[in-house]
């Protein structure tokens, strides 16, 4: 009997998924995004990423995929 289970035979429908919950930094405090009203959702979705890497190297034309990876995470 085996018990691998094979990642891609594993479908899930959109009410079994539950949602991720991001949370910042507001004013010295941990707040989920959720509970944003709608200028600080605005706001939270406007911010700029700081990326290390484009910072040492002075690439300005680079992509930051800091931000991209963060909106998609919070996007789910």
């Amino acid at each position: 009997m085996s018990n691998i289970i094979n990642i891609e035979d594993v479908k899930l429908d959109d009410s079994e998924r539950q949602p991720c919950e991001v949370y910042t930094r507001v004013m010295g405090y941990i707040r989920p995004t959720t509970e944003f009203n709608v200028g600080k959702k605005g706001e939270f979705n406007s911010r700029v990423c700081f990326c290390e890497d484009k910072a040492v190297m002075g690439c300005e034309a680079r992509e930051c995929v800091c931000k991209t990876e963060t909106m998609a995470l919070a996007a789910e």
